[in-house]
Order: structure tokens, then sequence, then C-alpha cells
């Protein structure tokens, strides 16, 4: 028996055999929900600085790693982010006002295969409009 079910809640998604996602009518990505998770490839730091411009710079500088800039502080992808923390410690000398190290989330695939999250495809609106995901089960 297939059942094919809409969700725009993640954790309704998590449960479920197989995901797909659509992005502009388009089905974009098609797989587990481990698989997906995976593809994303890291474990995701997000770190929050007195001064994020110049964390990014030393960041970057002297660990040879790709930072990116976002409204939630520096956001950094590796492959163990609880290993890499001390590392970040050493690095920087901008003080540190928060880290948080996590796994990659149903969150991060529909951004990763859309190019924007979940709540800012919906606010604009609605699901009906923008990208979606369909969870299918098995």
């Amino acid at each position: 028996v297939t059942m094919f079910l809409t969700t725009h809640y993640m954790d309704e998604a998590e449960r479920c055999d197989r995901i797909g996602i659509i992005d502009q009518g388009k089905i974009v990505a098609i797989d587990t929900p481990t698989a997906l998770k995976a593809s994303v490839g890291a474990d995701i730091i997000t770190l929050i600085t007195a001064d994020d411009p110049a964390a990014r710079a030393e960041l970057e500088a002297g660990l040879g790693i790709e930072v990116e800039e976002t409204t939630d502080g520096l956001v950094i992808r590796v492959v163990d982010g609880e290993a890499f923390v001390p590392r970040i410690f050493s690095t920087l000398e901008v003080g540190v006002r928060s880290i948080n190290v996590r796994r990659p989330s149903l969150d991060d695939v529909f951004l990763k295969y859309t190019g924007r999250a979940l709540r800012d495809a919906d606010s604009s609106g609605g699901l009906a409009a923008n990208p979606m995901v369909r969870a299918f089960r098995r």
C-alpha cells in the first residue's frame, strides 16, 4: 500500500519511509529521511560572536574553512562538530557569545534543495504557491 502525505511539518515527514521535496512544481529530491539528511553532509555549528565579520575572517584564514554569515550568526559545516569546537576557540580572538553543534535536520535538507527555509516559503504565499514536502509511506 502506498500513501501520499503532503505536509510542511518536518516531524510528520520524518516518520515516513521516503520523502520527496518539490520546488516550483518539480521534484528536486526523493529518498529516505536518513539519506536526505546525509546528503547535507556535515554537522552544523552555529556561532554568535562579539564581531561576526571579524570572526568569519579569522576562521576562514586560520582554519581554511568556509564560514557562512546568516541572520542567526556564523554557520560552519564540518564532519565532526564536537571535535572541531576546540579548534574554533583556539583560533578566534573575538569573544564567543554562543555556540551550538547539531546534526542536519529535514529543515536543512529543504534549505539545501530549494535555497530557502520552509518558513520563508510558507510566508510568501502559502504552500499552495510554494515548495512543498511530500512524504511517501510504503
